[in-house]
């Protein structure tokens, strides 16, 4: 799509050089898709040259610049790591969810579908199920941290301040060597997702569950060893009111809150004590 309002682009990643009526570029799929009337330059990130991924003792840095296809490819180039990080399955999973073209896959990064805070942004759903913390460069040189978990705050609404930019994403060694389980639903087989849940086991042995996609921000809840379904139930009432469910064309309130439910349950029978009831 033409944005006829953009006179300039810049190759910039320092916070210090924006100014009303910018916007950073990534890979550009979502900006060029919606369009704009208001914007009057872009600050193209992507010649930033930051290492797409970086393992280290504590994890694993996703760089917001690194792009769905190398997420995608990371599992595969070293099966040592995988056996190591049994979470890395969920790389290719939340992947899969974009639905998108490879065209899309090798240009859409991991920050840009974080930054547009879609409910059904699947590198929201990854990394916030995987405890991941955002590094936020602020202008004057400095940066702030922020779990995205808390970052995405709503439906195309986060706490990023206008000039404030992702740098990098952690995901920390203890959640990544973690047992995990996946569960997807949309309404139809190409559709974007409407429900869409991680669990992990923990090492104490409870579960942590991260909902996404049914609802208009990450909700995550923790049940305790041995918990039954009856706990689960509570604690999604507790977290989850009924305003919190999203509503779009990609799947109503009410579908999303019954899904949510299910999915939630098979994955607690999963990672938990017993079969489901």
């Amino acid at each position: 799509m033409d944005m006829s309002t953009v006179v300039a682009t810049e190759k910039s990643h320092d916070p210090d050089q924006w100014q009303p009526g910018d916007a950073w570029l990534a890979g550009g799929t979502v900006l060029y898709s919606y369009g704009t009337s208001t914007l009057k330059r872009l600050l193209d990130i992507s010649y930033a040259d930051w290492p797409a991924l970086t393992v280290t003792e504590d994890g694993l840095d996703i760089a917001a610049t690194c792009t769905i296809a190398e997420l995608y490819a990371f599992p595969r180039s070293d099966q040592a790591q995988v056996d190591r990080w049994p979470a890395l399955s969920l790389f290719r999973q939340c992947c899969d969810s974009f639905v998108a073209s490879f065209k899309i896959w090798n240009m859409s990064t991991v920050g840009g579908n974080i930054a547009t805070s879609l409910p059904a942004g699947p590198m929201t759903s990854l990394t916030a199920a995987l405890d991941g913390v955002a590094t936020i460069l602020v202008p004057g040189g400095g940066s702030r941290e922020l779990p995205v978990a808390e970052l995405v705050t709503g439906d195309a609404q986060n706490g990023l301040e206008p000039s404030e930019l992702i740098r990098s994403i952690h995901l920390p060694a203890t959640a990544l060597s973690e047992q995990v389980t996946f569960r997807r639903l949309s309404l139809s087989n190409l559709g974007r997702s409407g429900v869409l849940l991680i669990g992990r086991r923990r090492n104490d042995g409870g579960i942590r569950l991260t909902i996404t996609a049914s609802t208009k921000r990450p909700v995550q809840l923790d049940l305790r060893p041995g918990a039954g379904a009856a706990d689960l139930v509570s604690a999604i009432d507790e977290a989850v009111p009924a305003g919190l469910y999203h509503d779009d064309i990609h799947g109503l309130p009410e579908w999303r809150r019954d899904m949510t439910y299910l999915l939630a349950e098979q994955i607690r029978a999963e990672l938990g004590e017993g079969p489901t009831s």
